[in-house]
């Protein structure tokens, strides 16, 4: 079950909920040269015309500059990707990693395209991500 498992920076922004919210944030991080892994947008029912947007990874003097810009910033939430041959029941053997190490995550997505999957896991601290990447690498 080897796999590489890798601590990164989540960016986050609020944006408008409306067609093309999401899209006038993106674009000048594009035209910056921004080339993401992942990228999340939700509403935030609690704050009516909000939403949410989370990217990753925000790289480059011009990309940051441009996402600085934009309203986006990093360190309200830490992460860990984690990537490799997909097999049935990781996610599951991952949470339970997780959760037996003692760490409560504010989020979790997973996607699996063909043999591969990855796994984004944001946690609420550079400490709770460095001890999620600890107990996920035991699993490879």
């Amino acid at each position: 079950m080897a796999f590489k498992v890798s601590k990164l920076d989540f960016w986050t922004a609020t944006i408008d909920d409306r067609a093309g919210g999401a899209a006038d944030m993106l674009e000048p991080l594009s035209a910056a040269g921004a080339n993401f892994e992942f990228v999340f947008a939700r509403r935030t029912p609690e704050h009516a015309g909000r939403g949410l947007l989370v990217i990753a990874p925000v790289k480059g003097a011009k990309v940051v500059k441009a996402a600085q810009a934009a309203g986006f910033s990093k360190g309200e939430m830490a992460g860990v990707r984690i990537e490799g041959n997909d097999k049935p029941g990781l996610t599951a053997k991952a949470a339970r990693a997780l959760g037996d190490a003692g760490v409560s995550f504010r989020a979790l997505s997973a996607s699996a395209i063909g043999r591969k999957f990855v796994t984004y896991v944001a946690l609420d601290s550079a400490a709770d991500a460095a001890k999620a990447a600890a107990a996920l690498r035991k699993l490879g």
